[in-house]
C-alpha cells in the first residue's frame, strides 16, 4: 500500500500500522478519537490530552528532540510528526527507523484532509467522516453566530521577552478569521514586535495566549496602554488541529456569548 503524506512524500507500507509512535500532541489526541489508543506505543512529552495517556504510554522526549534508541527499541510500523513542531534532523534519522508520515495544517481544509489520511492509514475511515461531520456541523453554527458580528483587530501573543505574535500563514490566524477576527500582523509566521511598535497599530484586543508562554493575569497590566480589551485565552483551542477542533468551535461559541 502506498499513501501520501501532507508535504507530497510517499510512505510505502505492508499492512496497517498497528504500532504507532505520535511527535505531535494534537495528532496524539486526534488518534485516541479515531479509537486508536491501545496501537499508540511511544508519545512525547507534550501529549497531554487525553489525560493519563502519559502514564501508559512511552515517553520518548520532546518535539525537537526525541531518544532515537528507545524509538527503534518500540519497533514502531509507522511514525507521526507535523513539518512545524519536528525538525527536518528528526525526521531524517527516523526515517532509518520506521515510515514517517508528516503534516502541514494551516487551515480548516488542511485539518480535514490530514483526518482523512489517518482514517484511510488506519483503517478508521468511518470513525474519519463522523468525525469531519461533527466539525462541519459545528462550523456552520459558529459561522452564524458571528455572521453579523463587528470584525476586531487583534494581535494574537504567543511569546513573551521576546515578544511573539501568530502571523499569516498560521493555524491560530485560521481560527481568528473563523472568530471574525482581523490580524493586525501581516508578516508570515512568528513574527517578533515590540511595545513601541503595537502603540502605533489600531488595534480593538490583544490575546494573550496559554501556550508555548504561559502568559497570565499579571502580564495583562504591560499592555493596557495599547488597549483596554487584554484577554487571556486557551491556547490548545487557537493552536491545536485535529479533532480538538470540535472542543475548539465549542469554545469558541461560548467565547461570543
Amino acid at each position: 500500500m502506498e499513501f501520501q503524506d501532507q508535504l507530497n512524500r510517499s510512505i510505502k507500507l505492508t499492512s496497517t500500522p498497528k504500532r504507532i509512535i505520535s511527535l505531535v500532541p494534537s495528532q496524539t489526541e486526534l488518534l485516541v478519537d479515531l479509537g486508536l489508543q491501545s496501537s499508540i506505543v511511544g508519545i512525547t512529552h507534550f501529549c497531554v490530552h487525553p489525560r493519563g495517556l502519559k502514564e501508559e504510554k512511552t515517553s520518548l522526549g520532546g518535539t525537537k528532540k526525541v531518544n532515537l534508541r528507545k524509538v527503534r527499541e518500540l519497533k514502531p510500523d509507522i511514525i507521526l510528526c507535523n513539518k512545524e513542531e519536528n525538525t527536518r534532523e528528526m525526521v531524517e534519522d527516523l526515517v532509518k527507523i520506521a515510515p514517517v508520515h508528516c503534516s502541514d495544517v494551516a487551515s480548516l481544509q488542511d485539518n480535514a484532509e490530514l483526518i482523512q489520511m489517518y482514517g484511510a492509514l488506519f483503517d478508521k475511515g468511518e470513525e474519519a467522516e463522523n468525525l469531519l461531520q461533527k466539525i462541519e456541523a459545528s462550523l456552520l453554527q459558529l459561522e452564524q453566530m458571528v455572521l453579523n458580528s463587528q470584525p476586531k483587530r487583534v494581535a494574537y501573543f504567543i511569546w513573551n521577552e521576546p515578544l511573539m505574535v501568530a502571523g499569516q500563514g498560521t493555524f491560530i490566524n485560521e481560527m481568528l478569521k473563523l472568530n471574525r477576527m482581523i490580524n493586525v500582523f501581516e508578516q508570515d509566521r512568528y513574527p517578533e514586535t515590540e511595545l513601541i511598535a503595537l502603540k502605533e497599530m489600531e488595534i480593538d484586543a490583544i490575546l494573550l495566549s496559554s501556550e508555548p508562554f504561559p502568559f497570565q493575569k499579571e502580564h495583562k497590566k504591560t499592555f493596557s496602554e495599547i488597549t483596554e480589551k487584554v484577554l487571556l485565552v486557551d491556547g490548545e483551542y487557537f493552536n491545536w488541529y485535529g479533532s480538538r477542533v470540535l472542543k475548539a468551535l465549542k469554545y469558541f461559541k461560548q467565547f461570543h456569548s
